[in-house]
């Protein structure tokens, strides 16, 4: 099944890639190519009721949490069929009913949302996990450090999920390591941990326990995935010899 899914993930990317470049699909595209085993691994040991939220780069991951190809494929086209209607576009896929609160534009501005939706849950007494993706970059946004605070003091059932994959995008650190990464969310009195996100196995089991364990009220949870993304920042990016 997590061979399935991670195929599904490429497959439906190239085919965005291509529609990109012939000019079927507009705006902007982000791809998450060869990050595929973290998406799986990560999304894949959550509930459907369980909750996920991430950037502007969340095609698979909204199809690992149970969006179809076909209605997000569609959002890429611009068709009324597409999860936000047409009218989001890549960044900002979205589907309620699968847990999935979207895909957002703001670099680390999914870290505060998260942290609602745990107090939500929190609130009404619920059993249900929230898990948030943000890239290496988002770390250094201060809504980050303040979300990991207050969600450390409520002790809310969110898992902040970084995907450390060597880009860091807008940023003075070109990489942050692992080290460095755990050194932050500790600061904050988070839980911090860190998995290998190109092997889906170790991924998968390592989710597998901290959702348990989050669920039966660990509190919140910091993850860097060690992973890497064989594109580039954005499809509008100049096609070759830039990486």
């Amino acid at each position: 099944e997590l061979l399935r899914q991670m195929l599904l993930y490429r497959r439906f990317e190239e085919e965005a890639e291509e529609a990109y470049a012939i000019g079927k699909i507009g705006g902007f595209c982000h791809l998450h190519i060869g990050q595929e085993g973290a998406a799986a691994g990560c999304i894949l040991p959550l509930r459907q009721d369980d909750y996920v939220i991430s950037s502007y780069r969340s095609h698979t991951q909204a199809l690992a949490k149970g969006l179809s190809p076909e209605a997000v494929m569609s959002e890429l086209y611009g068709k009324a069929s597409g999860t936000s209607g047409g009218t989001g576009g890549s960044m900002h896929i979205f589907g309620a009913d699968s847990g999935f609160m979207g895909g957002n534009g703001i670099v680390g501005a999914q870290a505060p949302l998260a942290l609602g939706t745990a107090f939500a849950i929190r609130y009404r007494g619920s059993d249900q996990v929230c898990v948030c993706f943000l890239g290496d970059a988002a770390v250094n946004q201060g809504a980050f450090h303040e979300s990991m605070n207050m969600a450390s003091i409520w002790n809310l059932p969110v898992i902040y999920v970084v995907e450390n994959n060597a880009y860091g995008m807008g940023t003075k650190f070109s990489r942050m390591s692992s080290t460095e990464m755990v050194k932050k969310a500790s600061a904050h009195g988070v839980t911090a941990s860190v998995v290998d996100g190109q092997d889906v196995m170790a991924t998968y089991a390592h989710f597998t326990r901290l959702v348990e364990s989050v669920r039966q009220g660990a509190g919140a949870q910091f993850v860097d995935v060690e992973c890497y993304r064989f594109k580039g920042h954005s499809m509008s990016d100049p096609v070759s010899g830039t990486y």
